[in-house]
């Protein structure tokens, strides 16, 4: 069994009603043999098949009910199955938003994407063929084994010292199994991740002339997939033919002892029956849970990674928590005494403001801090820029800003309370984000400025559109805002694709915009075009605008300067040239007009 199926919702219930379900199923097996030995021993001792009716009809009867139950059983499993598979997705899903981009772009969009559809399938398979082959292996053998020993001493014997033998055989083939689908699943993960991506690029791959170069990296990946998976499934095959030729062994021995004591008078026919017929039924779960278990093996191994995504997102929560917490009791010691709920929901305006203290960020436990000692306070609308060259900690302070980055210590303060979740998700609900690559969905022009408000009108939409310059794209696509984009129809440039992103800011009307290298891979002509068609949006938001492009930096209210994951300076364009700081070095450096 999983260490995490007993900590499913629900599980417990359904295991014990499953649990009844197969003891009841385990009694008609055994009521079924009896009623069978019956009636064949009444027919060899010459009693006529009409006088054996009524016995017949009990054994049809079992029969029935053993089916019956098999498929109650089945039912009970395939729908737990569901709505456990169906509440992981909605659960990962969540996770995904908490921990955010960061964590999608180092796990692999494909990955996750993968995990999220062919994954929860495969988990719910693994639950719906799991739960009753465990249960029918832990009770089905012992109750028959039970009834034998009543039957016949020796066979019970037998019977007994040979399971052992066929389990434990079966738990060493599982281990080079896992061992076996561990390394399929990693191909797996890689051979995902690469089509993704290879999708994603195809348009490019194809503009430079090197699809045809890329198909031989494809090829490769993707027979790495086909001879992890060989290797997997002649490990099921063998091991599959291994638990049948020892249960057929068992059996025969079985069988074997119960002939010559038969034969020798020790033995009366109808009990040597009724264990010889009970004998497979004895195996058969231990066979049948053989048989599922490489089946379900990668089921397992996709509950195990969603799981993990679960419980990293939920880390990262009980961080916050704590954090927020910690906060809270300093200032109410310090303030004597704050409602944190009194600003669990605000709206960002004028007079709102955030405060970062001490900030620190390390994405791994012994690794090196990419934010340290960040400490700034915001207020207020206006455009701030995030300057500073590439690794001083822009992206990951853009992170912290947008929530998706809990810090590893320090304090983030909204309105001077800490962000409790509630405020955190009010938070991101006013923030909308123009990343450095845009993603463009395989949609309508319209579908992929909705992305943030889905009920807009096809004005509004329209509307937004031309506040971003989009206005000669519009007019050049045949069926207008309806006009498929992105994978399978128009393909942007790169200042295109930035403008649908900049429309979506638009209508959405949030009041904060994070803006991370959004003009970093645009040409200089696109990009001063662009910055022109920006500028004047920005007005009544509060505006990051993380870059390295110091072109940017006189139009803004406010700068950040980062410098090796911490903040070394701050102030207004002109201030900051007087001072002849790290922002004035970068200026010589780049040769920048002051």
């Amino acid at each position: 069994m999983g260490r995490g199926l007993l900590k499913l919702p629900g599980i417990r219930p359904v295991l014990a009603l499953a649990s009844a379900l197969v003891l009841l199923q385990a009694m008609t097996i055994i009521m079924q043999a009896k009623w069978l030995a019956q009636a064949i021993t009444a027919l060899f001792e010459g009693s006529s098949i009409t006088e054996q009716y009524p016995v017949l009809l009990l054994f049809l009867a079992a029969f029935a009910a053993r089916y019956a139950i098999s498929f109650w059983l089945q039912l009970l499993t395939s729908r737990y199955a569901e709505r456990t598979g169906t509440d992981l997705r909605r659960q990962m899903v969540q996770q995904w938003f908490r921990l955010g981009p960061r964590y999608a772009k180092t796990e692999g969009t494909g990955h996750l994407v993968t995990l999220a559809r062919e994954g929860i399938a495969q988990y719910k398979t693994y639950l719906e063929l799991f739960i009753p082959r465990m249960l029918g292996m832990g009770f089905t053998p012992v109750v028959i084994l039970l009834y034998v020993f009543k039957l016949d001493l020796m066979s019970g014997i037998i019977m007994m010292l040979t399971l052992p033998i066929l389990i434990v055989f079966m738990i060493l083939i599982g281990l080079a199994a896992q061992r076996k689908i561990d390394g399929q699943f990693r191909s797996y993960k890689a051979l995902a991740n690469h089509f993704v991506d290879t999708l994603r690029g195809l348009e490019t791959l194809r503009t430079l002339g090197q699809s045809k170069s890329h198909e031989g990296t494809m090829m490769r990946v993707s027979q790495r997939y086909r001879r992890a998976t060989m290797s997997t499934l002649r490990m099921a095959f063998l091991s599959s033919f291994a638990l049948d030729f020892f249960t057929m062994l068992s059996v025969a021995s079985v069988a074997v002892g119960l002939g010559l004591r038969l034969t020798e008078g020790h033995m009366l026919l109808g009990p040597a029956l009724t264990v010889l017929i009970l004998a497979p039924e004895y195996f058969l779960p231990v066979r049948m849970l053989g048989a599922d278990y490489h089946a379900t093996l990668d089921g397992k191994e996709a509950g195990a990674a969603i799981n993990q995504v679960i419980e990293r997102g939920r880390v990262a929560e009980q961080q916050q928590k704590e954090a927020n917490a910690s906060v809270v009791a300093h200032a109410g010691t310090a303030a004597g005494g704050l409602d944190p709920s009194s600003s669990s929901v605000f709206s960002w305006n004028e007079r709102s403001r955030i405060a970062l203290t001490d900030i620190q960020v390390r994405h791994e436990d012994d690794g090196p801090y990419s934010l340290r000692d960040v400490t700034f306070q915001m207020s207020g609308l206006g455009k701030v820029g995030i300057i500073g060259a590439s690794g001083a900690g822009k992206s990951t302070l853009m992170d912290v800003l947008a929530g998706f980055q809990i810090p590893t210590s320090g304090q983030v303060l909204a309105n001077g309370q800490p962000l409790t979740p509630n405020m955190l998700e009010t938070w991101r609900r006013q923030t909308a984000a123009i990343p450095q690559h845009p993603y463009i969905f395989s949609g309508s022009l319209a579908d992929n400025v909705r992305f943030y408000m889905p009920e807009a009108s096809d004005t509004e939409v329209a509307d937004a559109i031309k506040a971003a310059g989009l206005t000669k794209l519009l007019s050049s696509l045949s069926s207008g805002l309806h006009e498929r984009i992105g994978a399978g129809g128009r393909q942007l440039s790169g200042g295109q694709e930035q403008r649908v992103a900049l429309a979506r800011a638009l209508l959405s009307k949030r009041n904060i915009l994070l803006l991370d290298e959004p003009t970093a891979h645009l040409d200089v002509e696109t990009e001063y075009e662009l910055k022109q068609t920006m500028l004047p949006l920005f007005k009544g938001k509060l505006v990051f605008l993380a870059t390295h492009r110091l072109h940017w930096m006189p139009h803004m209210d406010r700068i950040i300067v980062m410098d090796g994951g911490t903040v070394a300076e701050t102030g207004t364009h002109q201030e900051l040239l007087a001072r002849q700081g790290v922002y004035y070095q970068m200026i010589q450096a780049q040769m920048e007009a002051i």
